[in-house]
């Protein structure tokens, strides 16, 4: 039987994740990889995720199945024209990027198109590189396809039931439907979270009383703007018709609000705290009820069996009261794929510690 090859060009966070997935899942694959840092190549291949590490442009990369393109979107884009010279009929090739519509115009225009598939894991962290990769960072995790129109269905399916096999979800969309998703539920929060930080700054007095004391909801809601800025800043770049048409509805609702306040409108601000508790309530995450500070924590586990209970039992045989217990399936930008709450603070602090007794990876919120 043929080995199946999957090269990948770009060995990052998210890279190295599906990378070390594969691994993981299906160890009887051949992986070749590239990376413009060699240091993290050789790690790759220390650590038993890479077979064969590649020079740039390498022709072999033509022994591929699947080509994985995990680099930066220019770079990525860059490497295209000589993947059209080696790439095998049947290689599927994809990538991970959060904008899809630059590199799926410029697979049309090199017709490329009838090997290419989208791809965009909704996992993440504000760490980025290969150390923070992990074999189960993308489990559970939506995983979007974006087949091209002239691409076949034989890979498609093939793709799906690759995504499937290394534990994510895949779901298929077109690649516009994706851009404007993405900006309004990625792109919009990054860019609001930035600026509210930024309105902070610019407000606060030299003796910066508000940047003492801001803490709760406005951590919580701005944690992302300590996300790369450089990588924001490409998003932007790359995907502005979209954003900017979701920054029209965005400033249309925070005009609106505005005149509510001025006008001392009741009702009106009634409404629109009302509509988008009822909204955000309907959010599989969110339990029901008022508002309140959320006292959770983020677990980092591998989703198999017994696991979940494991964890469940360890905080009820300490006499610890669950709230609610879920696995996140958009983990862009959480760092842990179990999400427990608690009904106060002291139950938070005695979870904490006996989950890090044990040696589980626990993140705060």
């Amino acid at each position: 039987m043929e080995t199946t090859t999957i090269g990948f060009i770009g060995l990052g966070l998210i890279g190295g994740s599906i990378a070390k997935a594969i691994r993981k899942f299906h160890p009887d694959y051949q992986i070749i990889a590239y990376n413009r840092t060699t240091d993290t190549l050789k790690d790759a291949v220390f650590d038993g995720i890479v077979d064969i590490p590649c020079n740039e442009h390498d022709p072999r990369f033509a022994l591929c199945d699947y080509i994985f393109l995990c680099a930066t979107v220019d770079y990525n884009i860059e490497c295209l024209p000589w993947l059209k010279q080696v790439i095998r009929p049947g290689c599927i090739l994809t990538d991970v990027g959060s904008v899809k519509g630059e590199i799926h115009r410029k697979v049309t225009e090199l017709d490329m198109a009838y090997n290419f598939i989208g791809g965009h894991p909704m996992a993440g962290s504000e760490h980025m590189g290969y150390e923070h990769s992990t074999d189960h960072l993308i489990e559970n995790a939506y995983y979007i396809l974006t087949p091209s129109e002239e691409v076949g269905l034989d890979k498609i399916g093939k793709y799906t039931e690759l995504v499937t096999s290394i534990g994510a979800l895949p779901m298929i969309l077109t690649w516009d439907e994706h851009d404007f998703i993405t900006a309004a539920v990625s792109h919009l929060p990054h860019i609001v979270a930035a600026s509210l930080v930024n309105v902070v700054k610019k407000l606060d007095s030299p003796l910066e009383h508000m940047k003492t004391i801001a803490a709760g909801g406005f951590k919580d809601i701005t944690r992302i703007a300590s996300s790369s800025p450089h990588m924001w800043q490409q998003i932007c770049l790359e995907n502005p018709e979209h954003i900017s048409k979701v920054l029209d509805e965005y400033i249309r609702l925070i005009v609106q609000a505005k005149y509510l306040v001025d006008q001392k409108d009741a009702n009106g601000l009634y409404d629109m705290f009302s509509q988008s508790k009822e909204y955000r309530n309907s959010f599989n995450d969110v339990p029901s009820g008022p508002i309140k500070k959320d006292f959770a924590l983020y677990c980092d586990i591998i989703d198999e069996t017994g696991s979940i209970a494991t964890i469940a039992t360890i905080l009820s045989m300490n006499n610890i009261s669950i709230k609610n217990i879920g696995i996140l399936h958009n983990r862009e930008f959480e760092d842990g794929v179990l999400k427990i709450e608690f009904y106060d603070e002291d139950a938070l602090k005695q979870a904490l510690e006996q989950l890090t007794k044990r040696n589980y990876k626990i993140y705060e919120r």
